[in-house]
């Protein structure tokens, strides 16, 4: 899929869900209560031992059952992480940072990529770099000001903010308003109730509420 593709798909989600577990069964079915409630773009994090098989079955199950289906990976740090997750079917890629090796990698390969910055200079650097897209990280240290004040300084930059945004219509509109194009939710919508009493039905209920709230 071409990159203005997936910005589309991101920017009409408005949602970015985002989540790892060591258990592969898991991992399938919280992708799939996702998909259900609407989703069509979810972060599967390379945070844990599992990540990379456990991304290759959701991937095979995504093929199977999930048509429609973007699969990032994030927490991309190095350009060898890089061409794992390519290799084992990532839609595209979203790091905590901006690094130069990741950069030439998606380049050389034309692959979409999402990285993370938390100054206006390295905005810029990403920018120059050719990103469209950009995660701010942490949301919760940046703030909804910061994201309003570097709104004029960067024509051509849309923004995904994670870290410390809450699960509710008041603070995702909060930072939508602010001028991000999409927040990312990890453990604040992935709970870790859901995750230990397998709530997955709740979760496809939550997030499909979610989505037509800040639609």
């Amino acid at each position: 899929m071409v990159q203005k593709e997936i910005i589309q798909i991101i920017k009409d989600d408005r949602l970015l869900p985002l989540f790892y577990h060591d258990d592969l069964a898991i991992c399938v079915k919280v992708v799939k209560a996702l998909y259900n409630a609407g989703i069509r773009c979810v972060e599967f994090t390379n945070r844990g031992k599992n990540a990379l098989v456990n991304f290759k079955a959701v991937v095979e199950e995504r093929n199977l059952s999930m048509p429609g289906l973007l699969l990032a990976i994030g927490t991309i740090k190095t350009d060898k992480e890089a061409e794992a997750f390519v290799k084992a079917g990532a839609d595209f890629l979203i790091s905590p940072v901006f690094d130069a090796g990741v950069a030439a990698f998606v380049k050389s390969n034309s692959i979409f990529w999402v990285p993370g910055c938390m100054s206006p200079t390295e905005i810029h650097t990403a920018q120059v770099a050719g990103c469209e897209v950009v995660k701010l990280f942490p949301g919760n240290v940046l703030g909804k000001g910061f994201v309003e004040a570097i709104q004029p300084l960067f024509s051509g930059i849309d923004y995904v903010v994670t870290g410390g945004v809450e699960a509710s219509q008041d603070n995702i509109k909060g930072w939508l308003k602010a001028g991000a194009t999409a927040v990312g939710l990890g453990s604040k919508l992935i709970t870790k109730e859901v995750l230990v009493n397998n709530k997955l039905e709740d979760l496809t209920a939550i997030t499909k509420k979610l989505l037509e709230e800040i639609r």
